[in-house]
């Protein structure tokens, strides 16, 4: 009812002489999780980042529109948190659930109206059961993938099983999504990381175009030597997606945030505080 609302109001405003303003667009940045690694050299089978020590940021998103909020991936699994003073290859942190960190805007998942994962690696989906009641927007090409033999057995099936009952919008493979109709906010496809990964284009009113990068690159040296980590499901779509991303941040004059470079992550405002 919310996104029929705000549909009309448009129309509404678009009989007059005076152009519609923006939509009142909020970005919220939740600590979803990080990790700090001894050896980066998952991240290239070229051998560019082995015995190189690296920090990882891990966010999740909270978008506000007049029509309805949408969050965007659902981080670490909380159980696969590290042990305080372990001493690991590679350490896994989640100081928060995202329930907790919602209730400071007095929210609960079950008032998030949309979600959608940059794509469905473990780190991206710990807690999306519980965005089930939800409409889960999915490339259709990623849903496959989630659901198919493999991934049923996988450890990290059990954290988002329950979105195969969801209501679901499955969003055509190769094209752009406009979640809320007014270009505000668009999941742009990026395959090549897994089936069906995909960008956030966000267009603030204030702060303007932001661009959620995902996991196109895992360390900022990534983007500059173009390095494709060997698990990803086809290394030539990859680097088509790669010059697609580029290519749409120079167009929209967006601003880039990798999703685990903490560089860029940390350039926006602290939750519960928000970019507009």
């Amino acid at each position: 009812m919310k996104r029929i609302a705000i549909v009309v109001a448009m129309l509404a405003a678009s009989c007059t002489t005076t152009a519609p303003s923006a939509p009142d667009v909020k970005l919220y940045t939740l600590d979803c999780g990080g990790f700090e690694m001894k050896n980066a050299g998952m991240f290239s089978p070229n051998h560019e980042f082995d015995g190189k020590p690296a920090k990882l940021s891990n966010p999740c998103f909270l978008i506000r529109h007049p029509a309805g909020d949408l969050m965007w991936d659902a981080g670490i699994p909380p159980a696969m948190a590290s042990a305080p003073g372990v001493d690991l290859p590679i350490k896994t942190f989640r100081p928060k659930t995202i329930p907790q960190q919602l209730t400071e805007l007095s929210l609960t998942p079950a008032d998030i109206e949309f979600f959608a994962l940059s794509h469905s690696h473990y780190d991206h989906v710990g807690e999306a059961n519980l965005f089930a009641g939800s409409t889960w927007l999915v490339d259709s090409a990623e849903r496959e993938w989630m659901f198919r033999p493999d991934a049923r057995k996988a450890q990290a099936f059990a954290t988002y099983k329950d979105l195969e009952a969801a209501k679901t919008e499955r969003l055509e493979t190769g094209l752009p999504f406009d979640v809320f109709g007014d270009g505000s906010v668009v999941m742009y496809p990026a395959h090549g990381h897994t089936p069906g990964h995909r960008v956030l284009l966000v267009k603030l009113p204030k702060s303007g175009p932001i661009l959620i990068a995902g996991d196109m690159w895992h360390l900022a040296e990534a983007q500059t030597l173009r390095t494709v980590p060997g698990g990803n499901t086809d290394k030539p779509e990859t680097l088509r997606s790669m010059d697609k991303v580029e290519a749409l941040q120079k167009e929209t004059g967006a601003k880039l945030i990798r999703q685990h470079v903490p560089v860029d992550v940390d350039t926006l405002p602290k939750f519960p505080a928000a970019l507009d």
